[in-house]
């Protein structure tokens, strides 16, 4: 979280993947939510989390100077209002830790540090949308300007919304018996040639297989085993066909939308 302190470090400021600053004066001067912020708040869950910064000035040059809001609390008042309604976005991912008024040269400026940690369940909270429609109202941050996602990628975030709990699935009766070793060595190699510093190389098998999500402990129930994730990643042929019957390898070259990327 950006620390602001001084007309120096308001002046310092610059626009990135992870930082946006915003006039929010209003019509009548004395301050307002605007409407631009929205996208940039769906944009930055999406992505990696930031910075926003409502009450400063964009010069040209992009450079910044201060402000100030007049009425900050209709500003946040407004701000929870919006967080709040389901109507408005999708999820709320703010506390009021995240969520803080600063004077500085004895005026008022407003920082909402949005940030978005992302434990094991983060698929089930993605994507964050605007107005009650993802396919129109999800955003992403690329470098300094948010933008609206192709209804495909989308789509595909909301179909990965669900994956977490099948792969981390513990299937009874199978374990480590059950790995294809010759897989998992090249995996190992695979890593080794991509991350040569990676920490995970110092492991032994078992422990690497646990860092993946291959084998798991379930902390309410006790039981433990190889996960689904696992199975699928480094099974034999044989158990894979036990623990899914239907389970079969489609290869499709689907081009990425918009790139040259297949």
């Amino acid at each position: 979280m950006l620390e602001i302190d001084s007309l120096e470090d308001i002046a310092a400021l610059r626009e990135s993947v992870d930082v946006e600053c915003k006039l929010a004066q209003g019509r009548d001067g004395k301050g307002a939510l605007p409407k631009e912020f929205w996208p940039t708040y769906s944009a930055f869950a999406n992505t990696q989390g930031g910075d926003i910064f409502l009450g400063v000035r964009e010069r040209s040059g992009g450079w910044f100077e201060l402000a100030g809001i007049a009425d900050p609390q209709k500003v946040l008042d407004d701000l929870w209002t919006g967080l709040n309604n389901p109507q408005k976005v999708s999820a709320n991912v703010l506390s009021t830790e995240h969520v803080r008024i600063q004077e500085v040269e004895g005026r008022s400026i407003i920082h909402v540090h949005v940030h978005v940690h992302v434990p094991a369940a983060h698929r089930k909270q993605k994507p964050v949308f605007l107005n009650n429609n993802p396919l129109t109202g999800t955003f992403r941050r690329f470098n300094s300007t948010d933008s609206r996602l192709e209804p495909e990628r989308v789509r595909r975030m909301l179909a990965e919304q669900g994956e977490d709990e099948r792969d981390a699935r513990i299937l009874p009766g199978f374990g480590w018996e059950d790995i294809d070793l010759d897989s998992f060595r090249i995996y190992r190699q695979m890593l080794k040639d991509a991350r040569p510093g990676h920490p995970f190389l110092d492991l032994e098998d078992f422990d690497l297989l646990k860092k993946l999500r291959g084998w798991r402990r379930d902390r309410s129930s006790g039981e433990e085993g190889l996960t689904l994730a696992g199975l699928l990643m480094f099974g034999c042929w044989e158990a894979i066909q036990e623990a899914v019957p239907g389970y079969f390898v489609d290869y499709q070259e689907r081009p990425e939308p918009k790139t040259e990327l297949r």
